[in-house]
């Protein structure tokens, strides 16, 4: 393969690409290899006869179309890689030359990444955290595993904290009643501090079929700006009451919760263990975070527009399904809930986009610069295991076949390899 590069603009180039005999008789192979799995021949079943001999029941032009069509998906990002560019969506190809089995010559034209500086990348100033297990967390682990072998009884008596009560109730500011205040048969253990200060107190001291109003003020710091600091009455129904008895944390304990702990030493050994991972987990991804970050600062990134507004678009969508998960029709009316404004929130989320358009652009820049490749067979491999995730799932799994699909998982394992890499020079 040989390549010609040209500049059209600082943000566009177009690469001229010349296949050989070499070239072209590799993707034929693995076109033949593609089409002859359709071919039916006589005396053999459907997709088993022998290449050179489908080769005769394939239409040549369904194969030439077929090998310059991989010769082009396998040859055109190397092209890129070759001048050290990277394009910001797919090349616009088009083919100048074409003479099957000797030589074919296309053009590559695309947006590309503009040219990024880096920092010293291996010398960067972030310092990674340890791993603190406390007893407190222990304690809390094992006392929610003790709830869960927890005996309820229901009573006929007024309730306490510790006890576990069936409530219906709304929430009403102002006389109208707000939205996520309602709820029917609400199961609360009292003291657990769920709700807002003054709720579960409230309900202490009354007994099943009591009605009573909770006249209660919201925190100021709390997350929902209009109902933060507001006074609020809560109009309750105390269905049943509950005697919660937990079992003494102890070897028995131990021994229900899995066979393999034989003393509650066993079983708190194990507890430490798993929280340790998960903080270990934790600390390794806020080090990643904070090595992108400092990357980002100490180099010059030009972000560009259209990349800004596509990832700006990205999140709008997330946040879109994340409100109507949450039963709210629009992103408009889930920011008026938080008390901003769509021009203020849109203000913020650009700084985001942006700050991610920016750290994105330093890794692939970096994949470059120290030539950090995904292989197809590492792709391959990555596809199967979603096959295998996604089993159940027809949709998706078809999904995994679409080539923008496969070049946007390989985009991802290069930006994973390349974090890892980025780990590994400043451990």
């Amino acid at each position: 393969m040989k390549t010609k590069f040209k500049k059209i603009s600082d943000t566009r180039v177009e690469i001229t690409v010349t296949l050989d005999a070499k070239d072209l008789k590799e993707a034929e192979k693995k076109a033949l290899e593609k089409l002859s799995k359709e071919v039916r021949i006589e005396g053999f079943r459907k997709g088993k006869a022998p290449a050179d001999v489908a080769k005769k029941f394939i239409p040549e032009n369904d194969l030439n179309a077929e090998t310059i069509d991989l010769a082009i998906r396998t040859s055109v990002i190397p092209a890129f890689r070759e001048h050290e560019k990277m394009p910001l969506v797919a090349p616009n190809v088009n083919v100048t030359k074409f003479v099957p089995g000797e030589m074919a010559e296309y053009t590559a034209t695309a947006d590309i990444i503009p040219e990024v500086k880096l920092g010293d990348y291996k010398k960067l100033k972030v310092t990674k955290g340890k791993a603190n297990v406390t007893e407190t967390q222990i304690k809390e682990i094992l006392d929610n595993l003790s709830n869960s072998f927890a005996e309820k009884k229901a009573v006929k008596r007024a309730a306490k904290l510790t006890d576990e009560v069936v409530i219906d109730f709304v929430g009403k500011k102002d006389g109208e009643a707000f939205r996520g205040g309602t709820a029917k048969d609400y199961k609360l253990v009292l003291g657990s501090k769920t709700f807002i200060p003054g709720f579960e107190e409230g309900i202490v001291g009354h007994e099943p079929g009591d009605s009573f109003d909770l006249n209660l003020t919201f925190p100021k710091d709390y997350g929902v700006k209009d109902l933060a600091g507001a006074k609020v009455v809560f109009e309750t129904l105390l269905k049943q009451v509950n005697e919660v008895t937990k079992p003494k944390a102890d070897d028995e304990l131990a021994k229900k919760i899995a066979p393999e702990f034989k003393t509650l030493k066993d079983l708190k050994a194990d507890i430490k263990k798993n929280l340790e991972m998960q903080e270990e987990h934790k600390i390794n991804e806020k080090f990643k975070d904070d090595l992108i970050a400092e990357l980002v600062k100490v180099s010059n990134i030009p972000a560009p527009d259209i990349l800004i507004e596509d990832q700006l678009k990205i999140i709008k969508e997330d946040m879109t399904r994340n409100a109507m998960s949450r039963g709210i029709a629009s992103l408009e009316e889930f920011v008026k809930m938080s008390g901003e404004t769509m021009e203020k929130w849109e203000k913020e989320a650009k700084k985001v986009a942006e700050t991610r358009v920016k750290a994105s652009m330093a890794l692939q820049n970096l994949a470059l610069k120290e030539k950090i490749t995904v292989s197809d067979e590492e792709v391959a491999a990555k596809i199967a295991e979603l096959k295998d995730v996604y089993k159940n799932s027809p949709e998706a799994v078809k999904s995994l076949k679409d080539p923008n699909v496969k070049m946007d998982i390989k985009n991802r394992m290069t930006i994973e390899k390349t974090l890892d890499y980025l780990v590994k020079v400043n451990s």
